[in-house]
């Protein structure tokens, strides 16, 4: 008897000028494809884009990945100070709802790591059933902000984002999404947590 899971459809954006013309390879889309097949047990349909740092363009991806019918986007790169980086600008342009929190917590972890993590700005947002969320550009940042800080016992020291993430897809009306522990352990409250369903 096996564990049954919801499908869930993922879009994955990587928003950087010299990758997307190839000048260097992308890193960021491998990167958030392995993280997130460790850490969820759903079969996972991914909508990848490698896009340039153009802020209209970065929109209208992501207005159409939601209208894909993704649960969850996932952005990198273009979250820093630098003039070409619009990443927030253009999430924020299709927002129906703020999610600040989650950009709080990302500065909070990589505080702990590098001084300069008050220069990042990434955001969450909410457009209609799809929470989006900008990452980091850093493949080693991007699982950091994701899973969080854990001791040398593998208990976490400071809570990754992705732990709230499936809660907050239940309640915009996604899919159940449901984690390997090992990796990020899915907080919901207890009347929200599903018994799980074997075939």
């Amino acid at each position: 008897m096996s564990e049954l899971h919801d499908p869930i459809k993922i879009g994955i954006v990587s928003v950087s000028d010299r990758a997307s013309t190839g000048v260097y390879e992308d890193k960021g889309l491998p990167a958030l494809q392995d993280w997130l097949q460790k850490a969820l047990k759903n079969p996972i349909t991914f909508e990848p884009r490698l896009i340039p740092d153009e802020q209209a363009q970065i929109s209208q991806t992501l207005i159409d990945l939601v209208e894909a019918g993704c649960a969850l986007v996932l952005t990198t790169g273009g979250t820093g100070p630098a003039l070409r980086d619009v990443t927030p600008e253009a999430t924020l342009a299709v927002a129906h709802k703020e999610m600040p929190g989650f950009g709080e917590q990302m500065r909070q972890i990589s505080l702990k790591f590098v001084p300069t993590a008050i220069l990042s700005r990434q955001v969450a947002v909410i457009r209609d059933k799809t929470l989006i969320i900008n990452l980091p550009g850093q493949p080693k940042s991007i699982a950091e902000t994701l899973e969080g800080l854990k001791d040398a016992d593998g208990k976490p020291v400071v809570h990754g984002i992705f732990a709230a993430v499936p809660y907050c897809v239940d309640l915009i009306g996604g899919p159940y999404m449901e984690t390997n522990d090992e990796v990020c352990k899915a907080f919901r409250p207890k009347t929200a947590i599903r018994p799980p369903r074997t075939a």
